[in-house]
C-alpha cells in the first residue's frame, strides 16, 4: 500500500491540487515536504497532532519531512477558521512559543536519520531580512485581490461581523511565499497541512508556477471532529495540550481513555501508527464487546507513549488505578493531585485530627458520601466503606494526621466508584 493510499484509509485525504501527478511523483522517489505550525501558544495540542503524524508518515516511507515553525507568521496570525482576529503577540512571546513548540516536534520526526533526516525551519530566517516594497514588488504582484477575496478562509470573515484586517489578510501571502522559498531553496514538492488550510496552500502552489516554472502539490487533511462534527482536543478546560504542564499526562490519557465508541475507531486511524490489522480486530472488538473498552485503553497507552514517554504512561495508568481502588503505593503527590481534581473535593480543617482523632462516621458525612451518621455506620458495617482505598470496618475508627496522605489528603470511598476527597486546609 503506498502512502497516499494508507492515508486515504485512515481518514487523512480531503483533497490534493492534483492527485494523479503527486502519485506519480511519489512512485518515482523520496520528496521533500513541509507543514507550517504557528508558535500561537507555547505548547502544540492534540489538533497538531494530525499533520504532525503526517510528517512522521512520510518519513517512515522514506520521504523528507521538513516542519516549519512560524516566526514570522506567528506574528501576523492565521485568520482560517477563525471567526475573530488573534491578538498580536510581541517578539518575545512569539521567540519564547517558537522554542517550546521546537522541543515538542523533535520528539516525532527523526532528525538524526542517515538517510532521509527531519529539518527544522523557522520562517523568519528568509522572510525577516525583506523589505516592504520588496515584498510588496517581488511577491505581492503576482497576486490577484479578485482570487484572494474568493478563499474560503477570507470570503468567512469578510461575512462576518468583524470583518478582516489587512494584516490577516497578508497573511496568504506570507504563507505562499513560505512554500516558495522552500522549493527554491532546498526543492520542497509537496505542502500538508488540514482543510482549513487549502487556500493557503494552493496560494503557495500558484507562486511557486508563476515565479519558478515548477511543479508543487498540496494534500489537505479533514480537520479532527467527533462523530457529532464538534472539533476534537477540546474539554471544558480548554484545548488538550501536548505540554504536561498544561494538560499532565494522567488528564491527557484519561482524555483517551473516555473517547466514544463512535470515534475510537478514526482516532486510532489518526492519532496511532498501529497497523490496519490490528486497528480491524480493534474496531471488531468494539462492536462485539463495547464494555471491555479495549480499543480506548490501546488509543491511550498508544497516544501516551508516543506525545509522553513509557514512564509518563505507567505514572498516568497507576494513577488511574486509584480510582478503581488500587493501592496508593508509589503514588507522587503530583499524581494524586490529578486524581483529586477528577473527584468531589472538601476542604477542613486539619484541627479536627488532633489526638484522639476525628470520627470517621462525621467524615464520611461532611464529605458528602453519606447523609447521616445513622447512614454512615450502615455503610460502615457492610464493608463498603474505604479510607485512602484500604477498607474500613470499625464504626468506631477515629482518623488521625497520620492519616493524612502527602500531609493534606484524605480519600474516602463508598462503594465500588463513588470518591470524595478532604483536603486539610
Amino acid at each position: 500500500m503506498t502512502i497516499l493510499e494508507d492515508l486515504q484509509w485512515r481518514g487523512l485525504y480531503a483533497d490534493c491540487t492534483d492527485l494523479e501527478a503527486l502519485t506519480r511523483r511519489l512512485a518515482q522517489g523520496p520528496v521533500k515536504l513541509y507543514c507550517g505550525f504557528d508558535p500561537t501558544a507555547d505548547s502544540l495540542h492534540v489538533g497538531n497532532l494530525v499533520p504532525l503524524f503526517a510528517l512522521r508518515r512520510f518519513q517512515l516511507v522514506g520521504h523528507h519531512p521538513i516542519a516549519l515553525a512560524g516566526g514570522a507568521t506567528g506574528m501576523v496570525g492565521d485568520p482560517s477558521g477563525k471567526s475573530t482576529e488573534r491578538n498580536l503577540q510581541t517578539t518575545e512571546q512569539v521567540a519564547h512559543n517558537i522554542t517550546c513548540i521546537k522541543t515538542q516536534l523533535s520528539r516525532f520526526l527523526d532528525f538524526g536519520s542517515t538517510t532521509n533526516p527531519a529539518r527544522l525551519v523557522d520562517n523568519s530566517t528568509w522572510t525577516a531580512p525583506i523589505s516592504f516594497l520588496e515584498f510588496l514588488r517581488d511577491i505581492g504582484k503576482h497576486f490577484s485581490v479578485n482570487a484572494m477575496l474568493a478563499k474560503d478562509s477570507i470570503c468567512a470573515r469578510l461575512e462576518s461581523d468583524t470583518g478582516i484586517s489587512y494584516t490577516e489578510f497578508s497573511y496568504m501571502l506570507l504563507q505562499a511565499h513560505d512554500f516558495y522559498h522552500l522549493r527554491e531553496a532546498t526543492n520542497c514538492e509537496l505542502q500538508v497541512g488540514a482543510t482549513d488550510q487549502w487556500g493557503n496552500i494552493t496560494a503557495g502552489t500558484d507562486l511557486i508556477r508563476k515565479k519558478l516554472g515548477v511543479p508543487a502539490w498540496g494534500l489537505v487533511f479533514p480537520l479532527l471532529t467527533k462523530a457529532d462534527g464538534t472539533k476534537y482536543g477540546k474539554t471544558a478546560a480548554g484545548a488538550v495540550w501536548l505540554d504536561p504542564r498544561r494538560t499532565s499526562p494522567y488528564r491527557f490519557y484519561q482524555f483517551f481513555v473516555n473517547a466514544d465508541d463512535a470515534d475510537v475507531i478514526k482516532l486510532l486511524k489518526v492519532l496511532t501508527f498501529l497497523s490496519h490489522d490490528e486497528i480491524a480486530a480493534l474496531e471488531a472488538e468494539v462492536k462485539n464487546n463495547p464494555g471491555a473498552r479495549s480499543a480506548q485503553k490501546t488509543l491511550a497507552r498508544e497516544i501516551t507513549t508516543l506525545v509522553h514517554g513509557a514512564d509518563a504512561l505507567a505514572a498516568a495508568m497507576k494513577a488511574s488505578e486509584i480510582l478503581f481502588g488500587g493501592l496508593l503505593d508509589g503514588v507522587t503527590e503530583a499524581l494524586f493531585q490529578d486524581v483529586v481534581g477528577e473527584v468531589p473535593t472538601k476542604d477542613f480543617d486539619p484541627a479536627k485530627l488532633a489526638t484522639p482523632g476525628a470520627s470517621l462516621l462525621d467524615l464520611l458525612v461532611q464529605a458528602g458520601l453519606c447523609p447521616s451518621r445513622g447512614q454512615a455506620k450502615k455503610d460502615l458495617e457492610g464493608g463498603g466503606i474505604y479510607l485512602n482505598n484500604v477498607r474500613a470496618s470499625e464504626t468506631a475508627r477515629a482518623v488521625t494526621t497520620n492519616d493524612l496522605l502527602f500531609g493534606q489528603y484524605l480519600l474516602l470511598r463508598k462503594g465500588k466508584r463513588t470518591y470524595a476527597v478532604l483536603r486539610a486546609v
